[in-house]
């Protein structure tokens, strides 16, 4: 799995944690079904793009980023991103698709199928039932198999890749702790932005997180040590969810977010939580 295939599988799970939908509920109110969500969750296979759309859509939470980050994997997983058909063949498998494309011309499909087979019957028959053997298990499941029963829940591989103090200054999503964080705090500020305080007790870490920002906003997070900003520099910035990196935290430590609008006489607005306690409703705020 390529690195934005997982960053995309752990924001698809952290917004499905969020909304608290279980598999049974996701196929229930969407065209797909519980195995099908099974996969796109667990990284088996990629989801389609209206999945990713639905389940931003049933989160109540805004498609951009989600879709930029779809957009990246499917390019990698398709070979869209890869080298152009005329380059020179390479001796690496192919990856499997989620889809195959039909083909073209089947005179010329069995053709060339036909000249594989005699050179792979000459030298390389073991390696290649191997090969076959491995991506047969690395395809997604058939229709067939799809109606199989799943179980009812499958446990996540992805363990967070940073704790602590190697977290600090670090992207919460490249390093897998935006996996079910907790939610200390949330704020809606006078523009209409919301800004939340998030933690993951894995990580031993906390950032904020905002949408419906404009051009030019600026949210900084702190827990008593470095502070840490992001500023939204663009629409697609504005359209989406932006974080800020990580800040080291511990039991009892109090997180501050402060939000700071572009607009000159727009006032900051600052919110903190207590790490372990319960989360403080959106709407609470102090002076900067």
């Amino acid at each position: 799995m390529t690195t934005e295939h997982t960053r995309l599988v752990v924001a698809l799970r952290d917004l499905r944690t969020r909304a608290g939908l279980s598999l049974v509920a996701l196929a229930e109110r969407t065209p797909y079904s519980k195995s099908s969500w099974e996969r796109y969750l667990n990284g088996k296979s990629l989801p389609p793009r209206q999945a990713v759309r639905e389940l931003c859509r049933l989160a109540d939470e805004p498609d951009g980023r989600l879709l930029v980050l779809w957009e990246i994997a499917e390019s990698d997983w398709s070979g869209r991103a890869a080298a152009p058909a005329s380059a020179p063949p390479t001796n690496e498998p192919p990856r499997p698709h989620p889809q195959e494309p039909p083909p073209p011309d089947g005179t010329r499909r069995r053709l060339g199928r036909s000249r594989l087979l005699v050179v792979l019957a000459t030298a390389y028959t073991v390696v290649v039932g191997g090969v076959a053997a491995v991506l047969f298990l690395l395809l997604p499941d058939s229709e067939e198999r799809e109606a199989e029963p799943q179980p009812a829940s499958v446990p996540f591989s992805f363990a967070p890749l940073c704790h602590g103090a190697a977290c600090e200054g670090r992207d919460p999503m490249r390093l897998i702790c935006g996996v079910g964080p907790d939610t200390l705090a949330s704020h809606r500020t006078a523009t209409g932005a919301h800004v939340e305080l998030r933690h993951s007790e894995k990580c031993g870490a906390s950032w904020a997180r905002t949408w419906g920002t404009e051009i030019g906003d600026r949210v900084d997070v702190t827990a008593g040590g470095p502070t840490h900003g992001v500023r939204i520099r663009n629409k697609d910035d504005a359209a989406t969810f932006v974080y800020t990196e990580m800040t080291e935290v511990h039991p009892g430590s109090t997180v501050r977010a402060c939000f700071r609008p572009a607009s000159a006489d727009g006032e900051p607005e600052c919110f903190e939580a207590r790490v372990g306690e319960a989360p403080t409703p959106a709407g609470s705020s102090s002076p900067p």
